[in-house]
């Protein structure tokens, strides 16, 4: 379907403010304006900015529970106890556990001192489970550390200190009105909690953990090597890329291309990425969907056992495997988006449903959350999808940008069973007899919230320019704000009156590709999934893109960049 866009230029900063900027650090004064808007208003912050260190991350004290934590797990290594990392069966949840465990394995535990355990999806659902608690009994633990779950376990906490086990919490989701009665419980989110950085993921809070058992052993620096897992669950997880999430991602990828783990090597190599190019982005889009297939589908725990794997072979054998899983996963993603699209198309009206809500007993539990997410795009609306499991409708909510998803379940609560997540992600269950009840509450309460506005897609343009301004300096700065992800996204440009130059054409499944010239200056241009509005292509066009670099073009030698446009929306130049 077409995508309407509205334009919204970033105010401009102050111009005494701009100009003493580029002067600082030696940058076009447009380099200094997307500077500014991002923050960065001082050589110190650029230098922070563009060459972050270990040593801008926050003391790990600063954060509520952090001393009840180290003393637990001081006593716990003191003792030779037992211990059981509980992760979640996201990229964040394994990420975690895969750390953690490689970590105490690196403090001398023992292997038959300590397992992992990731829930199966649909057998025992998100979070701590209580299948988790008895295994961890079985097996003698006396201490389970939860990573990216656990901040509304509350009934799972009790059953746990009745088995004679203590729970260390490691999450970054929104607490309820109260807290589990765990050992401590390590929540930036948490009512109260002082840590100057709220927007960890739950594999950051893990490592914060660390670091701070690192720091009073005297050794922090020991923690360092495994920033890598912190950098895969941050940029999968879509957190902010802001503040000490950007400082570990960009420190960590660094760490990937360079001197990467067999596992992810492995992974790297059979998804067909280019070791040393690795990006957020193929993170999130190649890496990620691999790492959460095998969860998806089934035991996710194969993807702790690639992600600490330290043999090359087997780890390519275990990285086969992921592949085969994600191949299967879209395969089940495709059939379920084809099928909730016609839904949508024979049942929802728009005009009176603000939101999506579809329920569907035999859709597959582990492709919905990602389908949801694709029902966004593709009509821009908050989304909610449903399956059956066990006789209880389960299901992923995901929102639209500026739609707090999470606070409009909030409103809704008395009609579910449970519900937890961010602003624009969740999870959530529904009594099967009450999905009618919860769809007209849900539509009810997005009806009052939303407004006209956020039902049109934004694009938020950085800075208006000239094509000529373009250079391979402007260029490789531009490059340098990466990695790029939520509020940190790659500069959007506004280029007015630009022409139109040869005959623009479709390439791949849908994408808009021609050149366009200004003031002499020809680039190539392409508008991925805008292949729809060839036709509305005039001679002279207002362009927002970004830059990026391509090895893809026509001419072009094995190897060679060359510079890209990459079209997010165009207007008729107004005569």
């Amino acid at each position: 379907m077409t995508r309407e866009h509205r334009w919204t230029i970033a105010l401009p900063p102050d111009l005494a403010r701009v100009a003493q900027l580029s002067k600082e650090i030696n940058v076009s004064e447009n380099i200094a304006k997307i500077l500014i808007h991002r923050g960065i208003d001082s050589y110190g912050k650029a230098r922070d900015y563009f060459r972050p260190t270990f040593g801008l991350l926050h003391d790990p004290y600063l954060m509520d529970g952090m001393e009840r934590a180290v003393g637990r797990i001081l006593e716990a290594l003191d003792h030779q106890e037992k211990l059981l990392i509980f992760g979640d069966y996201d990229v964040d949840g394994t990420n975690g556990a895969a750390m953690l465990y490689l970590y105490f394995r690196h403090l001398g535990v023992s292997p038959l001192n300590i397992i992992y355990h990731i829930p199966d999806r649909i057998k025992e659902g998100y979070g701590i489970s209580k299948y988790g608690i008895d295994r961890a009994k079985e097996f003698g633990a006396s201490l389970m550390i939860a990573v990216d779950c656990g901040i509304t376990a509350f009934e799972q906490a009790k059953y746990a200190r009745a088995q004679g086990i203590d729970v260390i919490i490691c999450d970054h989701h929104e607490p309820g009105e109260e807290l589990p009665e765990a050992y401590a419980v390590l929540d930036p989110l948490k009512p109260g909690d002082n840590y100057p950085f709220k927007q960890l993921c739950g594999c950051g809070v893990a490592f914060k953990f660390m670091q701070a058992l690192a720091r009073r052993r005297g050794e922090e620096g020991s923690v360092y090597p495994f920033v890598d897992f912190v950098t895969l669950a941050t940029t999968a997880d879509i957190v902010p890329l802001i503040d000490e999430n950007r400082t570990l991602v960009k420190i960590g990828l660094d760490q990937i291309n360079t001197n990467p783990r067999p596992g992810l090597k492995a992974l790297i190599e059979s998804s067909g990425l280019t070791l040393g190019k690795v990006t957020s982005g193929q993170i999130v889009f190649v890496i990620a969907p691999r790492n959460n297939a095998v969860g998806r589908l089934g035991d996710a725990m194969r993807a702790v056992q690639l992600l600490t794997c330290e043999d090359s072979d087997a780890a390519f054998s275990l990285a086969r495997v992921l592949e085969d899983e994600n191949r299967n996963r879209r395969k089940i993603d495709e059939d379920t988006f084809t099928h909730a699209k016609e839904l949508v198309k024979n049942h929802l009206d728009f005009e009176n449903d603000p939101a999506i809500v579809l329920h569907q007993e035999q859709w597959h539990p582990g492709v919905i959350g990602i389908v949801a997410s694709r029902l966004v795009e593709e009509y821009y609306r908050p989304t909610i999808m449903l399956t059956t499991v066990n006789g209880i409708a389960r299901g992923s909510a995901r929102s639209v940008a500026g739609f707090d998803i999470y606070q409009a379940l909030k409103r809704v609560e008395d009609k579910l069973l449970q519900f937890g997540g961010h602003k624009y992600a969740a999870g959530l269950a529904v009594d099967v007899g009450r999905i009618g009840e919860f769809r007209e509450a849900f539509n009810e309460v997005v009806r009052e919230l939303m407004t006209e506005e956020l039902l049109v897609r934004e694009i938020v343009i950085d800075v208006e320019i000239g094509l000529n301004e373009l250079t391979p300096r402007f260029r490789r700065i531009v490059r340098e704000f990466a990695p790029f992800g939520p509020q940190n996204q790659r500069p959007v440009f506004l280029a007015r009156n630009v022409e139109v130059s040869g005959s623009p054409r479709i390439v791949g499944k849908n994408h808009l590709r021609f050149k366009v010239r200004q003031d002499g200056k020809v680039f190539d241009a392409i508008g991925f999934h805008l292949g729809e509005r060839k036709d509305r292509l005039q001679q002279r066009i207002d362009l927002v893109f970004s830059v990026d670099e391509t090895e893809m073009y026509p001419g072009g030698g094995d190897g060679d960049t060359f510079p890209q446009l990459k079209v997010k929306d165009f207007r008729e130049t107004a005569t």
